[in-house]
């Protein structure tokens, strides 16, 4: 008898794991602090952190794939992945094809040179400026800032490493990724004041998913809710961005 009890709950417990829900992220992981690649080849960051927040919430598992920024999107349109989350600003146009979660952090923009290099922003009239292909960066730049040349890059990493030698004259990025870059060079400078444009970037970053999945938008959002309500965003946001 004490075997058959034995048997059944060890069932139980083996189905119960089989039935945790797994929720699929996507992300691009050259964007730290948001997402990175460490010394032990795994997807850290303060996006990763928040998704398995999130996750513990809704007590399901969370994995993540490094795909390219560009193929986000897309790969949500065809159900590759439940969802993104990567430093994605939540616009007007992007909502026409996914949906996002409530914003999860405040975003602006921010123009960095070698230092000498660019005076101002408006010093940026025909020179060529580094932005990550199919993000708002390059969306603002093509479309607000006439004689600039946009240079799309798969990751900031590559534009990073552009600008030290010499190939475009700025890099444009969301200003808490290009805050790092001044942790580790002395020689960077910004160029003007943070952008802020409310078409591009004054909308927060949310978790996109796919139109037809509701029932995720909705366990995503109240676990956003849980997180910062019991203090658990507040600790993540504190461990990147904390003084």
């Amino acid at each position: 008898m004490k075997k058959i009890v034995l048997a059944t709950l060890i069932g139980l417990v083996s189905a119960n794991a089989a039935a945790q829900e797994e929720i699929k992220f996507a992300m691009e992981a050259t964007y730290a602090p948001f997402e990175y690649v460490d010394e032990n080849n795994e997807i850290q960051g303060f996006d990763v952190d928040l998704a398995n927040a999130l996750c513990d919430v809704i007590e399901a598992k969370c994995t993540f794939h490094n795909q390219p920024f560009d193929s986000l999107i897309p790969a949500l349109k065809f159900r590759r992945y439940d969802a993104a989350i990567s430093g994605i600003d939540i616009t007007e146009q992007r909502q026409q094809v996914v949906n996002f979660t409530n914003a999860y952090y405040d975003n602006s923009a921010a123009f960095v040179a070698l230092d000498g290099k660019v005076a101002d922003q408006a010093s940026l009239k025909g020179k060529r400026v580094g932005v990550q292909n199919g993000s708002t960066h390059q969306s603002y730049l093509t479309e607000q800032l006439d004689g600039v040349t946009a240079v799309p890059y798969a990751s900031y990493q590559d534009a990073f490493i552009d600008m030290q030698n010499g190939r475009i004259d700025s890099v444009f990025g969301d200003t808490a990724v290009v805050a790092e870059w001044f942790k580790k060079n002395n020689n960077l400078v910004y160029v003007g004041d943070q952008v802020t444009n409310a078409k591009y970037f004054g909308n927060g970053f949310g978790i996109a998913i796919n139109k037809d999945n509701q029932e995720l938008l909705d366990k995503l959002n109240t676990a956003l809710k849980t997180v910062k309500t019991n203090g658990q965003y507040d600790e993540i946001f504190n461990k990147y961005f904390g003084e």
